[in-house]
């Protein structure tokens, strides 16, 4: 018990010292990545840590990637999607904004692809003159018809960043959920607040997923998981809020709010950094 306690926090350290550089630069080195088959025509392409999950539909007329990753990991990415398939990629859909997640999109921009992310994620990445901006945005909701495919694209709100999607697969009853819900060891929930996030919208965006029908919910960082994880997860998010905002009604000190979300909610030094005063801000 003791070993794999170590193990455990030994794996989430290391992705502590990872998620610092999703938000600034890519890793030296690229993720080793495994293939994962959901579905006759739907894989998750796997890493422990960063970059994030990108999941694949395969269809006769090309593929549709949810996520592509770092920069350094676009070969790779592609190689993998060449082990299931001959065809092309004909989309990546960017759950948000971030270079974990969207690095790799003017590599695949130049194999023929278009990127797709909500107006505001592509806002964010205009503003950081990020490398592969999408070419196709949508307000609230996006169809892809792909070879007799269908994904449902959604914006519900504000959550780990202002720009969060899902993508819904109907047909595989899975949803691709990026970083408004992730379950790798080391990723509580940490809210990009210069990136527009809310500690406030958050449960409420997750509410609106969970009325979505899915039955698997592919993770921006971890495994996947059955729907009824999300659903726990959108109720931490609620204790998380309401547990800040009772500490500042009453007026407890800044050091007494980070021992708390560090004790209750898995909070570690980059997460403390990053949104601790937003968090205390917001929920004044």
């Amino acid at each position: 018990m003791q070993k794999i306690t170590r193990v455990r926090l030994l794996a989430a350290a290391a992705f502590v010292g990872c998620a610092t550089l999703a938000y600034t630069q890519a890793p030296p080195t690229a993720a080793k990545l495994e293939t994962i088959k959901l579905a006759d025509n739907l894989y998750v392409i796997h890493n422990d840590f960063v970059p994030g999950n990108t999941t694949v539909l395969i269809t006769n007329e090309g593929v549709l990637l949810v996520d592509d990753k770092y920069e350094i990991d676009g070969p790779n990415v592609v190689a993998e999607v060449k082990k299931l398939t001959s065809q092309p990629i004909k989309y990546v859909v960017n759950t948000h904004h971030h270079s974990d997640h969207s690095g790799s999109n003017a590599l695949i921009q130049k194999l023929g692809a278009q990127v797709v992310t909500s107006e505001a994620a592509r806002r964010r990445m205009v503003e950081g003159k990020q490398p592969g901006q999408s070419n196709v945005t949508f307000e609230q909701k996006g169809h892809i018809y792909l070879g007799g495919q269908t994904v449902d694209l959604y914006y519900f709100g504000r959550a780990h960043t202002d720009g969060d999607i899902v993508a819904h697969f109907p047909a595989q009853r899975v949803l691709a959920m990026g970083d408004s819900y992730a379950n790798d060891p080391g990723t509580p929930e940490l809210v990009d607040f210069p990136g527009g996030g809310s500690a406030i919208e958050w449960p409420k965006t997750l509410t609106k997923s969970l009325a979505l029908d899915f039955d698997r919910a592919v993770p921006g960082h971890g495994t996947v998981v059955p729907k009824a994880e999300v659903a726990k997860f959108r109720d931490s998010t609620q204790r998380l809020s309401k547990r800040v905002h009772d500490m500042m009604v009453v007026k407890r000190s800044k050091a007494e709010i980070e021992k708390v979300v560090r004790s209750e909610f898995g909070f570690q030094d980059f997460h403390v950094e990053m949104s601790l005063d937003g968090l205390m801000k917001e929920l004044k």
